[in-house]
């Protein structure tokens, strides 16, 4: 075969061309769906998506900014091992800006001898050991009850750590 056997090229647009095409509509569409997200509700769009993946559930953790705790408690048991004054007045005054949460975490610290005497459950017992946190944030009025979260951590240690989180705007700011 020879090279002059080989038809020649039909004239048409070059490759790269094609190629400037399909960049300028991908910008053009990108900039399309830009425009588009600007002027959406965004907590409606954001529950649409919670449909489409079949949850109703919102989970909005406040963005963490500082921590106390109280450690040292006896194995087996949710009475505070010192008075809780100086966290009781470190909630108070963090909790003055509206726009602060506080969650209370409780923990064991796994061992066998770390566990709730009724149930024999360590979860129980690191619960245990956060609501009395809360109860004497709650008794000194330090901390309003829907401004607290009760959980349990996964620390090895039998502790409670207070968490002060960032919430994010009030529901009257301005965006």
């Amino acid at each position: 075969m020879m090279p002059d056997d080989f038809p020649d090229d039909a004239p048409g647009r070059p490759a790269w061309l094609m190629t400037l095409a399909d960049l300028a509509l991908l910008l053009v569409g990108f900039f399309v769906f830009i425009q588009a997200t600007g002027h959406l509700d965004r907590k409606a769009l954001a529950k649409g998506i919670r449909e489409g993946f079949g949850t109703d559930r919102v989970v909005e953790d406040p963005m963490p900014v500082a921590a106390a705790s109280m450690a040292d408690f006896a194995a087996g048991s949710a009475a505070l091992p010192a008075p809780a004054d100086a966290l009781i007045g470190w909630a108070r005054e963090a909790t003055r800006d509206p726009r602060v949460t506080i969650r209370i975490s409780g923990n064991s610290d796994g061992s066998t001898g770390d566990v709730d005497a009724a149930t024999g459950s360590a979860t129980v017992l690191a619960a245990d050991r956060a609501r009395a946190i809360a109860a004497e944030f709650a008794r000194a009025r330090a901390v309003p009850q829907d401004r607290m979260t009760i959980v349990t951590g996964s620390s090895k240690s039998r502790s409670v750590v207070v968490t002060l989180g960032f919430a994010g705007r009030l529901p009257g700011d301005r965006p």
